[in-house]
């Protein structure tokens, strides 16, 4: 049993890989080992084409609701589209203190985006992973659905933020003022001889602060969706260990901890959406 389960978790948390195999060609890695031996330039493809796949969904649903939009008595779905805009706004008006209509739309396209993701791992998760061997006619096939357990896909968002961050610093502040935040604050000194000799530690922590923002918006996404996907997935494996009071144990906690993710994942697109934002407004701002 030890051994089954060990494989069964570790099959639902590899990702389908594509790249260059061993032997030169290209294709598809089936097992850990070869999906590692790719290297950098592998793809995970369940990851880019979930990702993909709900971005257009999120496209579509609200491009249905501006087009089906009413100033008369509105339905279920603008109903839905005008909380989340609305919420978002006032999000953004009460945390953004720059001027910039990237923001607002941005943030919004991050929470939709983000929550989608994550709540794909609501569905049973041996749902998707079984419907990909049925699509392949491979049983051995590994596909992982929820693209925010991937650190790749959590890593790739942060660092778009990231950038945006660098390109917003020097567009508000200039190349100079934007150096001169890095390596004159927080120690500063009106001896110039005393201010150069700061120069390198004031660099060292802000680099570190200016480091922290991607990581902080990449591990905590993934980590937080990560462990609630293996949570589920040990409870998958009491399903299967044979034991009648351990599966019915199975049944309640699915249902509770069901429950309880769904608190999470609406909370982790939120608080993605909201550290953007925070981190967008403090390189809009110009008080050096």
């Amino acid at each position: 049993m030890a051994e089954s389960a060990s494989g069964y978790i570790q099959h639902h948390l590899q990702n389908l890989t594509y790249g260059q195999l061993p032997g030169g060609g290209w294709g598809f890695a089936h097992s850990a080992a070869e999906a590692k031996a790719m290297g950098f330039w592998a793809f995970h493809v369940d990851t880019l084409g979930w990702s993909i796949a709900l971005g257009l969904i999120f496209i579509f649903i609200f491009r249905l609701a501006a087009r089906t939009a009413t100033s008369g008595i509105p339905g279920g779905l603008q109903n839905v589209v005008e909380v989340l805009i609305e919420f978002v706004d006032g999000s953004v008006r009460d945390s953004f203190h720059g001027r910039n209509p990237l923001i607002a739309p941005l943030a919004l396209t991050i929470f939709v985006w983000v929550f989608l993701m994550n709540s794909i791992d609501l569905l049973p998760v041996d749902w998707i992973p079984s419907l990909a061997a049925w699509v392949t006619g491979d049983h051995d096939v590994k596909f992982r659905a929820v693209a925010t357990t991937d650190p790749n896909a959590t890593v790739g968002m942060a660092l778009s933020v990231f950038a945006l961050i660098i390109i917003y610093s020097i567009k508000v502040k200039g190349v100079g003022g934007f150096i001169g935040e890095l390596t004159l604050h927080p120690f500063g000194s009106k001896n110039l001889f005393v201010q150069a000799l700061l120069v390198p530690v004031n660099l060292l922590l802000e680099l570190v602060t200016l480091v922290a923002k991607p990581v902080s918006l990449a591990l905590r996404l993934f980590g937080n969706m990560y462990a609630g996907e293996l949570v589920f997935i040990l409870i998958a494996v009491m399903f299967g260990s044979g034991l009648l009071w351990l599966s019915g144990l199975g049944v309640v906690l699915q249902w509770a901890w069901a429950v309880f993710h769904i608190l999470i994942i609406t909370l982790q697109a939120f608080i993605f959406m909201m550290l953007t934002i925070v981190y967008l407004s403090m390189a809009h701002e110009d008080n050096h």
